[in-house]
């Protein structure tokens, strides 16, 4: 009689290289199995931590990425106040999160794709986005690019490679892997940048990109953005796990955890993601921890949720202070430069917004135009029955300033 081989045991594809180690009594592993460090190489005073290997930054680029860090706080502070006044409808800041923004942009080409969230307008600055492009696009005025069909805060441009933000979480994150994907098959030398908070990572989009980039080996660089909040919930709430980086381990993609506050951790550990993503051609995670030091939004209140003394414990080590203390320390900035150049920054900010806000709305068929070469029956229709509403109720609209007859023309318009 034959003797049948002994069952082999299945081990994952990623253990088949390596003899796996095989247990006789059940053994769980839980979160302490895992142990991630946090990469920190600047302290609070601009000094450098002992022994910290920082990637090379010139004086040039740190000016760069600082004064483009200082820009965003001072464009936030305004924007937030033109929002209070009653000029803006809506706006998101990225107070106290400039540095894991600012670390990341600077380490990538002009060419990879960025893929944002919605508190990435440094990233855009990095690249040459003018105040007249942010102040046009939240105004959704005649000149914006994205012809006043986005919410504030919702920037794109194809020039500076920054994909059309959109409001659905973690939308951005599978089709960041699938545009490594194509960027991979092209075989250009170039890869995605993808930005989503911690609260983002809570949606079935963030396991499906992350997966689909570890098996098809994407060249794509995910930033998770672990600011403690998702809105109002609290990261204790949202998941029992050892943050988003034990994820990146867990779907076999290379990752990091890097203090999100600390300018040169953040900058160090993106040269290096980038270089893997587009030398070996795979995926990275890099999570940093951080802290939103204002409100989710200008609809938000975070007083309801968490504590003033909390809040006082980051702005101690806001991430700008310490690169500016940083930079002091090399004699590369000091007081009377910073004086000059936030008032320069804050009358160049208030000019742009009351250049914006003057400007005109775009036309009401910009709804329909350039989505279909020739717009169908029932969007006509659509914007037709919307001309007659705003034509009807005029003090509702005062912006769009419609009568029946422009109504109808406007509709005879759109048809073409």
């Amino acid at each position: 009689m034959a003797v049948k081989n002994p069952p082999q045991t299945r081990q994952p594809e990623t253990d088949r290289a390596s003899e796996p180690e095989l247990i006789t009594t059940p053994v769980f592993l839980d979160t302490s199995s895992l142990s991630i460090p946090t990469l920190k190489q600047l302290q609070a005073d601009g000094e450098l931590c002992p022994g910290a290997a920082v990637a090379p930054m010139s004086s040039e680029l740190a000016t760069k990425i600082y004064t483009d860090m200082l820009y965003t706080r001072l464009l936030d502070e305004r924007m937030v106040g033109a929002q209070r006044q009653g000029r803006l409808s809506f706006y998101l800041t990225c107070t106290g999160e400039e540095a894991s923004v600012a670390g990341t942009i600077a380490a990538f080409q002009s060419d990879d794709m960025v893929m944002a969230q919605y508190r990435e307008q440094l990233a855009l600055r990095y690249r040459g986005f003018t105040t007249e492009q942010f102040m046009n696009q939240l105004f959704s005025n005649i000149e914006d690019l994205g012809k006043g069909r986005q919410m504030p805060v919702h920037y794109g441009s194809r020039e500076l490679h920054f994909m059309t933000i959109s409001s659905p979480l973690a939308t951005q994150i599978p089709q960041a892997a699938g545009y490594a994907y194509g960027q991979k098959l092209a075989g250009k030398n170039a890869c995605t940048l993808c930005y989503f908070g911690e609260g983002a990572a809570s949606e079935g989009d963030f396991h499906a990109g992350l997966n689909m980039a570890a098996v098809l080996k994407c060249p794509v660089v995910f930033v998770a953005r672990n600011n403690g909040y998702a809105i109002s919930t609290p990261s204790s709430e949202q998941f029992a796990g050892n943050g988003i980086a034990s994820r990146g381990v867990g779907y076999g993609i290379k990752t990091i955890r890097v203090d999100g506050n600390d300018i040169l951790a953040v900058y160090s550990a993106a040269v290096e993601a980038r270089k893997i993503a587009v030398e070996q051609q795979q995926p990275v995670l890099i999570e940093t921890m951080s802290y939103r030091l204002g409100a989710h939004s200008t609809s938000d209140d975070p007083t309801g949720y968490r504590s003033r003394e909390e809040e006082q414990q980051w702005r101690e080590n806001d991430p700008i202070s310490r690169m500016k203390n940083w930079l002091v320390k090399q004699n590369w900035w000091d007081e009377q430069r910073e004086e000059a150049l936030q008032a320069e920054f804050r009358q160049e900010i208030l000019a742009q917004v009351k250049l914006a806000e003057k400007r005109p709305k775009p036309a009401l068929n910009e709804l329909i135009a350039d989505v279909y070469q020739t717009p169908p029956t029932q969007l006509l229709e659509q914007l037709e029955g919307l001309e007659k509403h705003i034509a009807k109720y005029p003090d509702h609209y005062p912006a769009c300033g419609l009568d029946q007859d422009s109504a109808h023309n406007s509709a005879q318009e759109g048809a073409k």
